[in-house]
This record gives structure tokens, C-alpha cells and sequence, in this order.
């Protein structure tokens, strides 16, 4: 009679450790996604916040170019406004227009070759694209963590703790339509 209590009692906590595992391995998965989405965050900021020196750097240049620096300077207020917020597509669509207006800048300094060669633009310009690559990396960070997120929580057994904790699948981060669209180039 004592070998089936011993056993039984074994049993329920090999149980409990499976539900103990399968339970925290959710939560390290959800707390690496918080993670990276945070990390997506910060390269955010540090583009908006390189933004004005960027603008300062080219406005003795480009003062009849009114119209860009004001795209530029309202896209990084507006991504200012979202980034607090827990709204993915919000951040990205605010990320991409200032990623937009920014390229805009770029491609009319290109009429400014005093501008070009000043050492201060080159260093923002190379910043820039650096935290350009950062953020790239940070956003696949982040649909990798949902990839192994989701894969926890649609395989077997892990889709039945899922279940078990309420637990659903998260949602990649997507590039916009417009964004995938293929250039149109005529000769």
C-alpha cells in the first residue's frame, strides 16, 4: 500500500513540475517579447532625438527648403506622441514617416555639395543609418520572440497550457503595404 502512495505522489509532482515548467516558460517568451518591443522603442527615440541636430545641420544650407523641414520636424513629433503608447502599428506607421521624411532630406541635400561635405552632416547621416540598422534588428528581434512565442503556444503540449493559462499567439510586426510595394522604374 505505501509503494502506491509513493508513486502517486511522485506522479503529482512530475505534474506540477511539467505545469511549473510550461508556466514559466510562457512567461520568459512574454517577457523577452517586452523586451525587444521595448528595444524597438529606444532606437525610435534615438532617431527622434537625432532628428534636430540633423535639422540644424541642414537648415543654414536649405533655407528656401521650408516645406522638408517641416515634414521632418512634424513626422518626429508625431512619432514622439505614439512611442508611450502600446499601439505596434501606431509606432511603426509613425516610425516609417519619419524613416520618409528623412529620406526626403536626404535626397534634397544631395543639391547642397558644400552640405555633403561638411563633417557634422556625414556624422548624423552615418548615425542615422546606424540606428536605421538597429531598429531593423530590434523589429526582427521581435518577431523572432513572437515566432517562439507562438510556436509554444501552438505546438503540442504547449498548446494545451496555453489553453490551460489563457495564453493566445502574438501578432508580428508587418511591413506596410505601401512600403512592399516595387518601385516603378521607367527609362
Amino acid at each position: 500500500m505505501i509503494w502506491w502512495l509513493i508513486v502517486l505522489i511522485i506522479v503529482i509532482v512530475l505534474i506540477l513540475l511539467i505545469v511549473f515548467g510550461y508556466y514559466n516558460r510562457f512567461t520568459v517568451l512574454q517577457n523577452r517579447i517586452n523586451n525587444s518591443f521595448a528595444q524597438i522603442d529606444v532606437q525610435l527615440r534615438k532617431r527622434s532625438d537625432l532628428v534636430p541636430n540633423l535639422v540644424q545641420a541642414v537648415k543654414g544650407y536649405m533655407k528656401h527648403e521650408q516645406k522638408i523641414m517641416k515634414e521632418v520636424t512634424e513626422a518626429r513629433k508625431a512619432l514622439l506622441k505614439v512611442i508611450p503608447s502600446k499601439d505596434v502599428a501606431s509606432k511603426m506607421k509613425a516610425g516609417d514617416a519619419l524613416q520618409g521624411a528623412l529620406k526626403s532630406l536626404f535626397a534634397i541635400a544631395e543639391n547642397y555639395p558644400n552640405l555633403k561635405a561638411s563633417e557634422n552632416f556625414l556624422h548624423l547621416q552615418r548615425e542615422l543609418s546606424a540606428i536605421e540598422d538597429k531598429v531593423a534588428y530590434a523589429r526582427q528581434f521581435y518577431n523572432d520572440s513572437i515566432l517562439g512565442y507562438n510556436n509554444l503556444c501552438k505546438t503540442i503540449p504547449g498548446r494545451w497550457f496555453a489553453a490551460m493559462f489563457s495564453k493566445k499567439a502574438g501578432k508580428y510586426l508587418e511591413i506596410p503595404a505601401a512600403s512592399r510595394a516595387v518601385p516603378k522604374i521607367s527609362f
